[in-house]
């Protein structure tokens, strides 16, 4: 007993204590360093700092973000995600040319970026980022108008393979033609961008000098039925391989499938459809491996008695009738039904 009461978190070997302040978020991290020099030392391990999301945290400034990265940050940290202060009663400057230098000094390993309701208008440039990133997230950001323009000589864009773009106001067919020479882009999310028009959209589809080439992935989710008619004009986009689309204007979207030779997986999501719309859209998909429905509303028409052998529909199973259609006419694809609904049209 004597030597379970002397007994303290000194004894714990190191590993477990990380392991157990692994579960703490950065606000408590950084209060814990304050008790010891030993927990100083334990906070400061690289490997509590490989993800650090300080979206929840609502007070973080300029003078924050320098105490993180002077302190704590380092070669370990892989993903930051950041809250600016674009919708703050604050404001004042949040992202500084001098603070992206150091984090590119500081963490030379970091891959994923994601910026939530930052205002980057004081950047000339996403030049200015890290040359490690190969992911960029933009969510309720301003962007100025050449922030996407690659130098010549070099840049962080030659080294991002996804970007994901979500309601970015500022954004326009400008941004969406300077991407053209993004080498190494392979993924491209474009979710509600009001000021993307139909001629920015057909202007990327290949073939053509400055267009989205080297595309494998491309998500569109909008509520504008000319952006989604968009990507059905065109020759095709040869090398694409994955889609989405979502919205409530998918409809349009899907007269591009017949364009898209190479296309192995499909999703559409937050939207409404009939058999035969889907039925005419994936005949020529010969090359389909997964089909995904997400979140959609099936309408159908009011069963009469004629068709009452057919299977029925139930929660789990909302669409049997289309599943067995697509199982013969692709029989090498799998399809896959999410949160879907059915709709009966009785007039």
């Amino acid at each position: 007993m004597a030597a379970v009461r002397c007994c303290t978190l000194d004894f714990f070997p190191e590993n477990i204590l990380i392991d157990i302040l692994s579960y703490l978020n950065v606000r408590e991290l950084v209060r814990n360093s304050r008790v010891c020099r030993r927990w100083k030392q334990l906070v400061k391990d690289q490997r509590l700092w490989r993800a650090v999301d300080l979206s929840a945290w609502k007070r973080v400034t300029s003078r924050v973000l320098w105490i993180l990265l002077r302190q704590y940050l380092g070669h370990g940290l892989r993903q930051l995600r950041l809250r600016g202060l674009l919708l703050s009663a604050r404001g004042g400057a949040f992202l500084t040319e001098s603070w992206l230098q150091a984090l590119r000094s500081k963490c030379p390993r970091l891959r994923r970026l994601c910026l939530l309701h930052a205002d980057l208008r004081g950047l000339s440039s996403c030049r200015l980022l890290p040359p490690s990133l190969e992911v960029l997230e933009l969510h309720f950001c301003e962007v100025p108008s050449g922030f996407f323009a690659q130098d010549p000589s070099g840049s962080t864009a030659d080294t991002i393979e996804t970007l994901i773009l979500d309601n970015v106001p500022s954004f326009s067919d400008q941004h969406l033609r300077s991407l053209s020479s993004w080498q190494r882009l392979k993924r491209l999310e474009l979710r509600d961008l009001i000021r993307v028009t139909v001629a920015g959209l057909k202007s990327c589809v290949p073939p053509g000098a400055q267009t989205l080439a080297h595309l494998k992935h491309l998500e569109l989710e909008t509520c504008s039925r000319m952006q989604m008619v968009a990507l059905g004009l065109g020759e095709g986009w040869p090398g694409l391989e994955r889609l989405s689309l979502g919205g409530k204007e998918v409809s349009p979207g899907l007269l591009s499938l017949s364009r898209l030779p190479d296309l192995r997986s499909l999703r559409l999501r937050t939207c409404r459809l009939t058999q035969m719309m889907v039925l005419r859209s994936c005949r020529c998909l010969t090359q389909l491996r997964l089909l995904e429905f997400i979140e959609v509303e099936f309408v159908e028409d009011e069963v009469t008695q004629d068709e009452t052998d057919r299977p029925q529909a139930s929660e789990d199973d909302p669409a049997p009738s289309l599943r067995c259609a697509l199982r013969s006419m692709l029989p090498g694809c799998v399809t896959s039904f999410t949160k879907c609904t059915r709709t009966v049209n009785k007039d």
